[in-house]
């Protein structure tokens, strides 16, 4: 096969942590032609879907060579992997990439259900399995439901990896201010939920395959932290599935395959479901290293069923 990798710039890469770089080895040694190219590499010439690519062997960590003009038509895949914020440039690269998956080619994630499952609005989908969420730009629902709950967790809707989340308690002083201040002025919806306190214990981030959970990895806070992502300090360590994460799974599954999103990650706090991550869903070597298995393996054995069937 024929592989298409949009994501950020190669030097931008960690291979150690970067569950992008796994997934292009792990095709490099199924035998699988490897390319890479931005979303700015992105073309359409008339209805034919170009990108200006370059081919590369990725392992090891990496061989790159000269940039060629491909047309999309030629890949068998193409994946998605440029990571938020979903800006102008990330929306217009998924309509070019609709271009290609309109031309035959498998492109994963689904570029228009990339469009419509923002990463903290697509759970309310599933809001029976949620702590009590509000999304809201107007600073007085935002207060009310701040009393209620008594402390929140406030998260930027378009934010990643716990980038500007915010716990607070709802007598806090101060309060209308900062939520001024998240809202924009009320010109920008937030997400606030129910602070769990269970996240001490960690947020599990669960990697599912058309649907199916693959593994979970549990992510514990630092000391003095309340967000458990990786990036912002969160330890990896393995566990298992828990009856509820199963129901979980089994609920999301026939809307994640009826609308191409493949490759996902949700996070799970207390078994309450936080979000689900469509873009560029990560901790492939955090699961490979706890469990001794290899993830994006078998990520590339279920394409290749895809393709076959």
């Amino acid at each position: 096969m024929r592989q298409l990798f949009v994501l950020d710039p190669l030097g931008q890469i960690n291979p150690a942590k970067d569950s992008s770089a796994a997934l292009m080895q792990a095709a490099h040694r199924a035998g699988d032609e490897v390319w890479a190219c931005t979303p700015s590499d992105l073309i359409a010439r008339g209805d034919e879907p170009l990108a200006i690519a370059l081919p590369v062997t990725p392992e090891p960590w990496i061989t790159v060579g000269v940039a060629e003009r491909q047309a999309l038509a030629g890949f068998d895949v193409i994946w998605m992997r440029k990571d938020p914020p979903v800006d102008e440039a990330y929306l217009y690269a998924t309509h070019l990439l609709e271009v290609a998956e309109r031309a035959g080619v498998r492109v994963l994630n689904r570029p228009s259900a990339l469009r419509s499952w923002n990463e903290k609005l697509g759970a309310l989908r599933f809001s029976r399995w949620m702590a009590p969420t509000l999304v809201a730009g107007r600073v007085s629902e935002l207060l009310l439901f701040a009393q209620e709950q008594q402390e929140i967790v406030l998260k930027p809707l378009g934010g990643r990896a716990g980038l500007g989340v915010i716990r607070v308690n709802g007598q806090a002083p101060g309060l209308k201010a900062l939520l001024e201040l998240v809202t924009e002025q009320e010109r920008l919806p937030v997400m606030a939920q129910a602070f769990l306190p269970s996240v001490s214990e960690g947020d599990k981030r669960i990697l599912l395959v058309d649907g199916d959970p693959l593994g979970a990895i549990n992510r514990r806070p630092s000391a003095g932290e309340f967000r458990s992502n990786l990036a912002v300090g969160g330890q990896a360590e393995a566990t298992e599935l828990t009856e509820r994460e199963r129901q979980i799974c089994a609920a999301l599954a026939p809307a994640l395959r009826a609308e191409g999103l493949f490759f996902v990650g949700i996070d799970v706090i207390g078994g309450m479901l936080s979000e689900i991550n469509v873009t560029s869903p990560t901790c492939i070597r955090e699961l490979d290293a706890a469990f001794g298995i290899d993830i994006a393996g078998l990520l590339m054995d279920a394409i290749e069923a895809r393709l076959r069937g």
